[in-house]
C-alpha cells in the first residue's frame, strides 16, 4: 500500500478533546458532521482545507486523553490517510488501527517533514518520502497491515467470517 499526501503538521501531546471536541461528544451526528470538527480547537482552517490522502505529522504523544473512538473518526471521516508521529498515547493508536487509520512511529521522519510538503509513505517497505530524504519505520505485521487496508477491525473481521468454510 502507498500513500501519498500533503502533511498538516503539530507538535507534541495533542489532546483528543482538540482532535474532536469533547462539547460533540454525546450528540448523534452523521460521519460529514463529525468531520466537519476534526481539529477545530486546534487549527479552525484544518477542517475545511485538508483534503483526502493529506497526511497529519504530530509530535511526542499525539492522541493523548479520552479514549473516544470520534477523536479517530472524525480524522478518518474527513479523508485523512495517515497520521506519522514522534509518539502515540497508547490507546489513541489502537483506535487509529481499530478504524483503519495509519498511524506510524517514525520521530526522525517527523523532525524532517515541513508543514505543507508532499509526504509519500510505502507500507510494504516501510519508508516514508519527504523532501529531506527518506525514513525508515518499523513495518506492521501482515495482519496489521490488512486490517487497516480493510478499513478497520469491524470490515476486517467480516473479511475474515466470510472466508471461512
Amino acid at each position: 500500500m502507498k500513500i501519498s499526501g500533503k502533511s498538516w503538521k503539530y507538535g507534541d501531546d495533542v489532546n483528543t478533546d482538540v482532535i474532536y471536541p469533547g462539547r460533540y461528544t454525546y450528540q448523534l451526528l452523521t460521519e460529514q458532521e463529525i468531520a466537519s470538527h476534526a481539529l477545530e480547537d486546534l487549527d479552525s482552517s484544518f477542517a475545511g482545507l485538508v483534503q483526502p490522502g493529506d497526511i497529519i505529522v504530530g509530535g511526542k504523544n499525539w492522541g493523548v486523553g479520552s479514549a473516544r473512538e470520534q477523536a479517530v473518526k472524525t480524522l478518518k471521516y474527513k479523508g485523512v490517510s495517515a497520521i506519522i508521529g514522534k509518539s502515540f498515547a497508547r490507546i489513541y493508536f489502537r483506535n487509529c488501527l481499530n478504524e483503519g487509520l495509519l498511524a506510524i512511529v517514525c520521530p526522525n521522519a517527523v523532525d524532517a517533514i515541513q508543514a505543507g510538503e508532499n509526504v509519500s509513505i510505502d507500507m510494504e517497505k516501510g519508508e516514508i518520502y519527504t523532501a529531506s530524504g527518506m525514513f525508515r519505520f518499523e513495518q506492521y505485521p501482515e495482519y496489521v497491515k490488512e486490517l487497516v487496508a480493510c478499513g478497520g477491525i469491524i470490515p476486517y473481521t467480516r473479511q475474515k467470517l466470510a472466508e471461512r468454510p
